[in-house]
């Protein structure tokens, strides 16, 4: 019985009871609803401490150290790259690579947690826009944009102008940058394609909207579990597009821009439209599976009014943000709860039999478990012919793929 929360361990216990006693109906005046409305106080509690201990940004961490060790941001330039690069970090108008947290953290010892911290970058005006930085050509290749532009360069803001306008005159590629998400990447991703990506997506949403009202609390564990029995299927990924869709959730199939990174994202392109979008930018039904259920844990927990997207590279471990950390916990958690992966042989052993036991027992596809041993081991040659290679993009012939990164 969890009295305090005093550890990680004990705020993912807290928010695993709480789950359960709101799915088991917990009403008020009972002592469910007591014990409800205690672990809520307590996971508020420990969450506020967090947020209060938590590092400043990368941006004032740096200027912090700049005033301390009286440094101007030329003085920046061997650490992060060039004068502009610097003047950008600053600004807010560039976030930091992983090269240049590690030439920082060793260079002016700032510590890396600071410095691996949420990045907000700075809104921009509609004058400082760069219209032939978007990625025109490839979108054009693809089929996005289906006009013929003679030439690119000088027509770019006529073209992108236009290729934007179904969204409504609200929405430029300022969006992006007004926009309050997390990007979880250690390489510098081109924001204009970034853009262009998430216009994409949001469109197709908006011209197919889900047959169903979307409502967050039917996202449990449970259901996300329910929902991972469908990669038995041949097609699973597109059943799994058609089950979202019966509870309000698009599954938008859109291959990554070059320069992205991108594995998936879970964005509010309106307050009652949570979507889900993902890459298949690794080919591999383990990861289809993996990036579903962990952008649904951010629709379920953690996208709001003051938070609107996630764009993630899952290449990369984020132990530094919170919501990061729960959505890899809660993901694995819905494809294999930990209580079965560890009573397992596949938690021990790195064979095809003990793969087909456990995804036998839990009714989910092999290359689920033969990812999750992958995983556990960080061994990544193990198992190749068990995690679907080349058995996820094949299912949507009408997604134009790119083999460039």
């Amino acid at each position: 019985m969890i009295a305090t929360i005093n550890t990680e361990v004990d705020y993912m216990a807290a928010l695993a009871e709480i789950e359960k006693l709101i799915d088991g109906g917990a009403r008020a005046g009972t002592p469910d609803g007591d014990r409800l409305n205690l672990l809520t106080l307590l996971v508020q509690d420990y969450e506020r401490k967090q947020i209060e201990s938590q590092p400043p940004d990368p941006v004032e961490a740096i200027k912090f150290r700049m005033e301390q060790m009286n440094l101007t941001p030329r003085d920046l330039v061997p650490l992060i790259g060039s004068r502009s690069k610097v003047s950008e970090v600053l600004s807010r108008k560039r976030p930091l690579t992983l090269s240049m947290v590690r030439a920082l953290h060793k260079g002016l010892g700032i510590p890396a947690k600071s410095l691996l911290q949420e990045q907000p970058l700075l809104d921009i005006g509609g004058e400082a826009i760069d219209w032939d930085h978007f990625p025109i050509r490839e979108m054009i290749a693809r089929g996005w944009i289906k006009e013929k532009v003679a030439d690119v360069r000088h027509q770019a803001g006529e073209v992108m102008q236009r290729f934007l306008a179904p969204l409504g005159k609200d929405w430029t590629p300022v969006a992006l940058y007004k926009q309050t998400h997390y990007v979880r990447s250690a390489r510098q991703m081109d924001m204009y394609a970034l853009a262009a990506w998430n216009a994409r997506v949001s469109m197709r949403a908006l011209e197919s909207p889900p047959s169903a009202k979307f409502e967050p609390n039917i996202l449990t564990v449970d259901f996300m579990h329910e929902l991972a029995h469908l990669s038995t299927l041949n097609d699973g990924p597109r059943h799994a597009g058609e089950y979202l869709d019966k509870v309000g959730i698009p599954l938008i199939v859109e291959a990554h821009l070059p320069e992205t990174y991108l594995d998936g994202a879970a964005i509010l392109v309106r307050p009652d439209l949570p979507i889900v979008a993902v890459t298949i930018r690794h080919d591999r039904i383990d990861n289809f599976w993996f990036v579903l259920m962990h952008e649904l844990v951010h629709i379920s927990r953690h996208l709001s009014a003051d938070l609107t997207a996630f764009y993630d590279d899952l290449d990369v471990e984020d132990s530094t943000n919170l919501r990061e950390r729960e959505a890899d916990q809660l993901a694995g958690e819905s494809l294999i709860p930990e209580a079965e992966w560890k009573r397992s042989p596949a938690s021990g052993q790195r064979t095809p039999d003990a793969v087909y036991h456990l995804a036998s027992r839990l009714r989910i596809h092999p290359a689920i478990v033969a990812g999750r041993i992958r995983h556990h081991y960080k061994s990544y040659r193990v198992l190749n012919r068990l995690v679907g290679q080349g058995e996820v993009r094949r299912l949507f012939p009408e997604i134009v793929w790119s083999s460039r990164r």
